[in-house]
């Protein structure tokens, strides 16, 4: 014989007395003494009465938990534990809301202020996107173990030995901002899989740079006017790296100065404090003969938009059959500065953007030694401008 249904009103709800209530079928009502109240279920499975809670009224109506109950019966009936599904369902549910893409998502945007330029070069998140989300994304990020890593970057952990430790670190920077948010997630599952993945057998390949007594004969080469063939020009003067050439606006311009803004130079903690270049004669010839490619100020614009890309030098310099690359230019000054001039160390390193030095110094030295860089970069100019035999063939000055 069935049991009835329905016994109670919306209207009676409002009326009715502190104690439990049923509506029929195992749907109660329980009216507390202080006024509230809540709806809760009682079934029976396996032979076992259960009984679950549905919602507080009145947020669940009366209609609300007739339509609940009704689905929770039938899973009961079913043969299923209603109790146990829903905690299996808030379990998925919560895995979801935390899975590695977009914790690692969230990490990247809450060091975006310590990135340079806010990130958008995407090197930061690079490592992770290319290595490890395709594999680990969608899992959540509680589950993630030193075996998941460790069979993750395996592949290239020898091969692309550089690219692989970045992966690494920074996925151990979204475990702790994974831990910060107060998940339950093993910090030490990338040293773990660091064990198990064993030494590095890659050596680092330093970036290929032409000797500094080359350097003359191919900047000359580069004499076609064209944006690339500037910007090779003044990455070579001014001994900067790309990024920030590649983005000088000519508001960073005053006089023979060129002041790069914080967030433009790459591994400082402090983003707060530009880097002043000192301009050479030379030098600013070549931004003289860029300002009629300017665009929005730019003076180094791609083709349609934005700036000329991290490629483009290379790509130029690679068609002339060369295997250097544009950043080994620093390489070729260094060399240069520490060869043929006595140039102190810190005023070197200085020339190079570094931050030389240890935290005391620093602070107590305030300069940035412009003065003495400025004739260090007029005398480098001297040297690249300075008239070479027919070497500079080499550099494809009649075909490039």
């Amino acid at each position: 014989m069935s049991r009835p249904l329905n016994k109670l009103s919306a209207a009676k709800l409002k009326t009715i007395a502190p104690g439990k209530h049923s509506d029929g079928g195992g749907l109660w009502f329980f009216k507390r003494d202080d006024g509230g109240a809540q709806w809760f279920l009682r079934v029976t499975v396996h032979g076992r009465r259960r009984e679950m809670g549905l919602g507080r009224y009145p947020d669940m109506s009366l209609k609300d938990a007739r339509r609940a109950a009704e689905g929770w019966r039938a899973m009961a009936q079913g043969g299923i534990d209603p109790i146990k599904e829903r905690q299996k369902h808030r379990r998925d549910a919560a895995r979801q809301l935390n899975l590695l893409r977009d914790v690692a998502y969230d990490a990247f945007e809450s060091r975006k202020a310590d990135l340079k330029g806010d990130g958008k070069a995407g090197r930061w998140f690079s490592p992770l996107e290319l290595h490890v989300l395709p594999k680990l994304g969608k899992v959540p990020v509680a589950e993630i173990d030193q075996i998941d890593i460790r069979d993750t970057l395996k592949p290239i952990w020898h091969d692309k030995a550089d690219t692989a430790r970045k992966a690494m670190n920074r996925l151990g920077i979204v475990m702790r901002h994974a831990a910060a948010l107060g998940l339950d997630v093993d910090l030490q599952a990338t040293d773990k899989a660091k064990a198990l993945l064993g030494q590095q057998r890659h050596k680092a390949e330093h970036i290929a740079a032409l000797p500094w007594q080359e350097v003359p004969a191919f900047y000359q080469s580069l004499n076609g006017g064209t944006v690339t063939e500037l910007a090779l020009r003044l990455l070579i003067l001014t001994a900067v790296r790309s990024y920030p050439l590649r983005y000088l606006h000519l508001n960073q311009i005053d006089g023979d100065v060129w002041t790069v803004p914080a967030d433009h130079m790459k591994g400082r903690k402090d983003k707060t404090t530009d880097f002043r270049v000192p301009l050479s004669a030379e030098a600013l010839g070549v931004i003289e003969q860029a300002k009629p490619f300017a665009r929005d100020g730019l003076l180094f614009p791609g083709v349609r938009k934005g700036v000329i890309s991290d490629m483009t030098m290379s790509s130029f310099m690679n068609r002339r059959g060369m295997a250097e690359r544009p950043h080994g230019f620093r390489s070729s000054f260094r060399d240069w500065l520490a060869e043929a001039t006595n140039a102190p160390h810190d005023v070197a390193e200085t020339c190079l953007g570094h931050v030389s030095g240890g935290a005391v110094e620093r602070a107590y030295r305030r300069t940035d030694l412009l003065e003495q860089r400025r004739a260090l970069t007029e005398r480098w100019a001297c040297i690249i401008i300075r008239p070479v035999n027919d070497s500079i063939l080499k550099f494809g000055l009649h075909s490039a």
